[in-house]
């Protein structure tokens, strides 16, 4: 038997229509901080800390690549765990009913390791953390994972269009709540 280890849930992905709308809602709304924008074989999109969780807000580029939700699929894509041993952590999840889906399960510093658990919700492990996250929040010497601030130039344009979507938004006169 092995000897159970503990995950942290440090990463969320959305799978939603528009990355760049739905980031600039976040970043507004939530103050969340923007890490990157990532152009994958997969899909693309930007993600979004608020310096101990990363949040992934994707559109996969085809039904493969969205890992059985489906391309038009809007919604919680999957959790990201970071462990302290994909390996055995691997081994734990799939001796529990596990299934596993995509990444090496034999690499100790796997990256996304990715399985759906009982009911078919998609779940990953990781050696490290993702961008802007923090596996101890708290502990000594515990910082997030550096922030590249990385903005790809071919998205500028879809960017500049949510900004302008949410300033809109913001810019009507928002009724107050009953107090």
């Amino acid at each position: 038997m092995t000897a159970q280890t503990r995950g942290r849930i440090r990463h969320v992905a959305l799978s939603v229509k528009d990355p760049w709308e739905t980031a600039e809602f976040y970043k507004q709304a939530m103050g969340l901080e923007e890490v990157t924008e990532l152009d994958g074989p997969l899909a693309e999109g930007v993600f979004l800390t608020d310096g101990v969780v990363n949040l992934a807000i994707l559109h996969f580029k085809s039904d493969e690549a969205s890992q059985g939700t489906g391309v038009d699929y809007v919604g919680i894509h999957h959790i990201g765990f970071w462990v302290d041993d994909v390996v055995e952590q691997g081994k734990i999840v799939r001796n529990t009913g596990a299934t596993w889906i995509m990444g090496d399960t034999n690499n100790p510093n796997g990256y996304e390791v990715k399985h759906t658990d009982l009911d078919g919700i998609i779940f990953d492990i990781a050696a490290h953390g993702w961008v802007g996250s923090q596996k101890d929040p708290g502990a000594e010497g515990s910082v997030a994972r550096p922030n590249p601030q990385r903005r790809l130039a071919r998205f500028d344009e879809r960017r500049v269009r949510a900004q302008a979507k949410i300033a809109a938004i913001r810019a009507k006169e928002i009724p107050q709540a009953a107090e």
